[in-house]
């Protein structure tokens, strides 16, 4: 969701509709909504549709019962009387705006409690077997950074849902992709209920809700980049997608106002996320207010661009700080994919990091992400007869002259594996601290994906991940002397 150099920042706000009166209307009934029942419910007035120049556009089954449509006065008026109508809201208008800037940093800042930054992003799960629906401007699924895990599932305007504004591209590639990715294996699922120009009606994005409602995948995680004035129906489509094992993640606007008053960030089952600058402090657009869960990196941030399947851009807004989040879900769902949505929200806000941030706002919580509490799971396997840490790896030796100094492994050189866990064993002479360190080949440059560096020699690394070129550095923090590295492969 972005326009731009010079625009204003990233979620959006909805504004109201003057020219075209369509309305979302929700019933008492609980049965199943069908296009049919929405149309015999329309016969209330006289006249039906075709007379009165009106039209049904959204019905809706799982996250509202209910539809919306183009209704003249008397129809409203009508269904008003009528005693299945549980209320009836005014359709609203939504529009994005962002601001182009110059610095990447927010997979930095999320692996670790304290500033400075080290340069690196360390991970022990990629997100792989999580579903992660980006409900937005739809996803350019050709992308390299997607690396063939993204495709589009619903558009609200009728298209194939390919992006032609930018943002939801950029909001997948925060959420899930290989380089500017925090969960690099998540499969992505594009849902469109904003165009090209980022706008869209409230119907249109219930539309979306309702469809991953009905048609998710577990274990899932729905990310909603926008968000503006107060919409009882929406709210409403957002707690019963939660209900149905949906976690939601929801940015929490960018007006510098109570986010209390804004739909759906008010949603208490979502997660609500405000947005921070590099420096910990609260960016100044970004919403705050009791209804934030926490923050996360927002301000000038790096991703996936739609208008080349290799461009990016750096864009700035809570809708940037709200896939991170949405992100560390989908790693925590993959270690734990029976977690329901509160469970998947406690986990998160309990493990931020707290007492970080300044200028949060009145009311917010001083919440910032922190995603290295997720585990690489697997466990210490026992030690096998012969003195080796496992059975059937291969053993490398090596030495090291000193602080500073390292070795390339196995053997100087990378390696190609499928998907699976990696095991990496190092053990070196008593008094020096040498440290162990895997990386993956991202397709630009090696990237750090797992670390093992305790007060002395003797470390251990596992890591599951996708398939690719892999490379252990073994390195002297302290002393010298001859080191053992055992490498167990998928």
């Amino acid at each position: 969701m972005a326009n731009r150099k010079g625009a204003k920042a990233g979620v959006p706000t909805w504004r109201r509709c003057t020219r075209r009166r369509r309305r979302i209307r929700l019933s008492r009934v609980s049965t199943s909504w069908s296009s049919r029942r929405a149309r015999r419910t329309l016969r209330v007035w006289p006249g039906g549709l075709s007379r009165s120049r009106g039209n049904l556009r959204h019905t809706y089954s799982r996250a509202l019962r209910g539809f919306s449509g183009r209704l003249p006065a008397q129809a409203v008026e009508a269904l008003r009387r009528n005693p299945n109508v549980a209320y009836i809201e005014q359709d609203q208008e939504v529009r994005i705006v962002a601001t182009q800037t110059n610095a990447t940093w927010g997979l930095d800042r999320i692996d670790q409690r304290d500033r400075p930054l080290n340069g690196t992003y360390v991970y022990n799960r990629t997100g792989a077997g999580v579903n992660a629906y980006i409900i937005d401007t739809g996803i350019r699924t050709s992308h390299t950074d997607f690396g063939g895990r993204a495709s589009n599932v619903f558009d609200a305007f009728g298209g194939n849902g390919q992006d032609c504004n930018g943002h939801g591209t950029h909001v997948a590639g925060t959420v899930g992709g290989t380089t500017w990715g925090v969960a690099k294996a998540v499969r992505l699922y594009g849902v469109r209920v904003l165009n090209c120009q980022g706008n869209g009606s409230v119907s249109g994005v219930i539309a979306g809700v309702d469809w991953v409602t009905s048609n998710h995948q577990k274990p899932a995680v729905a990310n909603m980049s926008l968000g503006g004035g107060i919409s009882t129906a929406l709210d409403n489509a957002v707690r019963n997608s939660i209900a149905a094992g949906v976690t939601y993640v929801i940015a929490a606007g960018n007006e510098s106002v109570n986010a209390c008053n804004v739909s759906p960030a008010r949603v208490g089952e979502a997660l609500t996320v405000g947005s921070t600058t590099s420096s910990d402090t609260r960016s100044s657009f970004s919403n705050y207010g009791s209804c934030l869960d926490l923050f996360a990196p927002g301000s000038s941030i790096r991703s996936a661009w739609h208008t080349s399947n290799t461009a990016t851009a750096t864009i700035s807004g809570t809708s940037m700080a709200a896939p991170h989040v949405a992100g560390v879900a989908a790693l925590y769902l993959e270690a734990n994919p029976s977690a329901s949505p509160a469970q998947v929200n406690a986990a998160i806000v309990n493990n931020s990091s707290t007492g970080k941030l300044s200028g949060i706002g009145s009311g917010s919580p001083n919440r910032l992400l922190y995603s290295g509490f997720i585990g690489g799971g697997g466990g210490t396997p026992s030690d096998p007869p012969g003195g080796a840490p496992c059975s059937g790896c291969s053993a490398y030796n090596g030495s090291l002259s000193g602080s500073g100094d390292y070795d390339y492994q196995p053997n100087g050189n990378y390696y190609s594996a499928p998907s699976g866990t990696h095991r990496g064993w190092l053990t070196g002479p008593s008094g020096t601290d040498f440290d162990l360190y895997l990386y993956r080949w991202n397709g630009y440059n090696w990237s750090l994906v797992a670390r093992s560096i305790s007060s002395g020699s003797t470390e251990q690394v596992t890591y599951t991940g996708s398939s690719g070129y892999y490379l252990w550095v073994v390195e002297s923090y302290q002393g010298s002397g001859p080191y053992t590295f055992w490498l167990e492969r998928p």
